[in-house]
């Protein structure tokens, strides 16, 4: 088994793919990794498909297509389902979380046994926000963050940011088991892990704000509405697993 996967959603991202695979393949070269990259492009109209697979790095890349627009949801849980790595990262196309970071999710998962999910973080001690959102941003995104604790998620103080870690038998338990396409796919994979009794570690990272980013003012309700949602089908999870 390769030890690691790194699946990459992608929705018109031609862009900005190109980049963010190079630093991935340098990543995999420096640390010597048994790894193999999935990009899942989520019905993309631009030319992220012919990017991905034309790619000429060190490292071949996996392309999933999809035929039309799912969802970032649909696409992570697709690649999950599709990885044969032991350990699985999804990072997203923008790079705004350094994949270097991987290091620490790692070592948060071996803080906890070796089995769970590690999930970056830019709300606990030690992160490092290098571009910030607008004030707006970051107060929709408070906002949400509060009430999807209260809802669904108690303890977890930042469940958006698009890097999360799960070892094998986690991602296949959880993501066989959600439904969710849309933005709160995190929410959803949180709470199913957490209710099957897996830790999940809050991890503090780099992360910078991309100024394409997909994620629109309207996104916030929609997520909302999908995470009541969640609260109705799953309920309240457990306490969450901290890293400092």
């Amino acid at each position: 088994m390769t030890d690691y996967s790194i699946i990459v959603p992608a929705y018109n991202e031609e862009a900005r793919l190109e980049a963010t695979l190079a630093e991935i393949g340098d990543y995999i070269a420096a640390q010597d990794m048994s790894a193999e990259i999935i990009v899942v492009d989520d019905g993309s109209t631009d030319g992220t498909v012919a990017l991905a697979r034309s790619w000429t790095g060190p490292y071949p890349v996996k392309v999933i297509e999809s035929p039309q627009n799912r969802g970032k949801g649909h696409a992570v849980r697709t690649g999950m389902l599709a990885a044969e790595g032991a350990k699985r990262v999804f990072t997203d196309a923008d790079g705004s979380t350094p994949i270097d970071e991987l290091a620490a999710l790692d070592r948060a998962l071996e803080s906890v046994g070796g089995r769970g999910v590690a999930i970056a973080s830019v709300a606990v001690e030690g992160a490092q926000v290098l571009s910030p959102q607008s004030r707006l941003r970051v107060l929709g995104g408070r906002v949400g963050n509060r009430l999807i604790q209260l809802l669904v998620l108690p303890g977890v103080r930042d469940s958006q940011r698009g890097f999360k870690l799960f070892t094998a038998d986690v991602a296949m338990e959880v993501f066989t088991g959600a439904e969710v396409d849309g933005w709160a796919f995190d929410v959803e994979a949180l709470a199913l892990a957490r209710h099957a009794g897996f830790p999940v570690v809050e991890v503090p990272v780099r992360w910078e704000h991309r100024l394409a980013s997909r994620v629109k003012a309207s996104s916030y309700l929609t997520t909302l509405w999908e995470v009541w949602r969640i609260r109705r089908r799953i309920g309240r999870a457990l306490p969450v697993v901290s890293s400092q």
